[in-house]
């Protein structure tokens, strides 16, 4: 019954996500393996929708770990559960909530010892800064553990970039690329586990900075940010971008597409003004930019569905069925058009 649950929310989410998102390229799912136990391990730039979007579009069944503050609403928190989400506790949490941590370590590593998939953010915390940031040691902490416990299960760690044209605007374009398998096994020495670390988390790394997006965090920083902004640059064609930033390439300026759909978004609001100002009274209390894309999508893929359903059913019981289901699937074409034919939103900071 749970996988029925996960499979159902699976698709649901899928399907919200390709309403809300311009274009998705998926690149490398041949590197995954069928069987066997793998760890995911991608870079972190948009707060809960990254996992959404890497675990609808393999095939490998995937559990993952997020920070715990989202499971503090009992209701959410186990809707999380049946998608295979777990918490994990950050000093932020408090002291001494770090030991919950323990369990959690202990079901991921059944989870690996099972032949099973996990998915860890080993930044720690999302942020939309274009470069990859140094990875923390607790996911080397989960694989040294398992290996000890269980020397005989094969572990596979596989890096993921995630990249956006631009973080929390609507409609954006996504880029996810699955990279080469790292066998762990190959790399742990227990007579030496400093060195294990070390290796497997440049191992890592070195593969996020090909599979993302990566602009090296120093002084040059921000004038090479600006200076593929003003361009409009396409940070979803990766490997061109990042020779353009590793060969310090000048980029050819693009000219801003014109956006011709406008009238659509009016029109979009107005048939559904009531989800719309919903969202626009909620959106004031979000904090942190990479969390807009994370309460937009989750909030406007229930709302927008279920109050086209109820105006739906009005129109139907006034002038029978037919036209009640004509205006529920144009409803859902008008803002699939509209998503997939506005231009993207030019990239900011």
């Amino acid at each position: 019954m749970k996988t029925l649950v996960y499979y159902f929310f699976k698709a649901f989410v899928k399907s919200g996500l390709f309403f809300y998102t311009k274009k998705i390229t998926v690149l490398g799912t041949e590197n995954i393996p069928k069987k066997g136990a793998i760890l995911f391990t991608a870079n972190h730039p948009n707060g809960l929708v990254d996992p959404l979007f890497i675990a609808t579009h393999m095939k490998r069944k995937t559990h993952f770990l997020v920070r715990a503050a989202v499971f503090n609403n009992p209701l959410i928190a186990k809707f999380f559960n049946l998608l295979g989400m777990m918490p994990v506790y950050r000093i932020r949490d408090g002291i001494q909530q770090l030991s919950k941590n323990e369990e959690i370590f202990n079901k991921c590593q059944n989870l690996l010892k099972d032949n099973k998939a996990l998915l860890i953010f080993p930044e720690g915390t999302h942020n939309k800064t274009r470069t990859v940031r140094p990875l923390s040691k607790g996911f080397t902490r989960i694989l040294f553990r398992t290996l000890d416990e269980y020397p005989d299960t094969d572990i596979h760690i596989i890096p993921i970039g995630i990249t956006y044209q631009n973080v929390s605007s609507y409609p954006s374009k996504v880029a996810i690329h699955f990279g080469s398998p790292i066998l762990a096994n190959s790399f742990y020495n227990q007579q030496d586990i400093n060195q294990s670390v070390k290796t497997i988390k440049e191992l890592v790394s070195e593969q996020l900075k090909e599979l993302s997006v990566h602009i090296p965090f120093d002084k040059d920083y921000e004038e090479t940010l600006t200076s593929l902004n003003k361009n409009q640059t396409d940070f979803t064609d990766v490997n061109t971008v990042n020779d353009t930033i590793k060969n310090r390439l000048t980029t050819t300026k693009k000219k801003r597409s014109n956006n011709y759909t406008f009238p659509l978004f009016y029109l979009i609001i107005l048939n559904s003004i009531i989800p719309f100002t919903i969202w626009k009274f909620l959106s004031k209390k979000i904090d942190e930019i990479e969390f807009i894309d994370t309460f937009r999508f989750g909030l406007n893929a229930i709302l927008f569905p279920f109050f086209y359903c109820i105006q739906s059913w009005t129109i139907g019981s006034f002038f029978g069925w037919k036209f009640g289901l004509v205006y529920f699937f144009s409803s859902l074409f008008l803002v699939l058009f509209y998503t997939k034919l506005t231009p993207t939103p030019p990239p900011s900071k």
